[in-house]
């Protein structure tokens, strides 16, 4: 298994991966939408996208964006997205990649890694056992505009 950072030369790799995640999360399959968002996310170098890959075959991929803390006044990554297909799950692809966002957290400076998942997601384990800790000191909201 290879981890590399993504380009939009890999984009035709990506999108199956990331149409698959968006289904798991109950949204409806949109290769041509995915295209889209993802071209876009590449073209304004709004994304660090790592693709696990196997024998050339996409098997997985993290997306990590940036944002800002104004306390510490430091960049800081958001672990938006993690996906690995069904059939490379439990092989440590998962782990592969958020050690590697890890390493691209460091060598950037950058002040560390953010991400929320579901409570009742079984990754949190992982996360917990590769260092990563449970805040529970803030409430996290959402305003949405409908």
């Amino acid at each position: 298994m290879e981890i590399k950072k993504a380009s939009l030369d890999d984009l035709e790799l990506i999108v199956p991966l990331f149409d698959a995640y968006r289904v798991f999360y109950e949204q409806n399959s949109d290769c041509d939408a995915a295209r889209i968002f993802l071209k876009e996310r590449f073209l304004r170098n709004e994304t660090l996208l790592l693709l696990a890959m196997d024998n050339g075959k996409p098997i997985g991929f993290t997306q990590l964006y940036t944002t800002f803390s104004s306390v510490s006044m430091q960049p800081i990554y958001i672990l938006n997205d993690l996906f690995v297909i069904s059939e490379s799950r439990k092989k440590g692809v998962g782990e592969a990649l958020l050690n590697e966002a890890k390493e691209y957290c460091k060598q950037a400076g950058y002040k560390g890694l953010a991400l929320e998942t579901a409570v009742s997601n079984p990754a949190q384990k992982l996360y917990e056992r590769l260092g990563w800790v449970k805040d529970e000191s803030y409430l996290h909201y959402f305003w949405s505009n409908t």
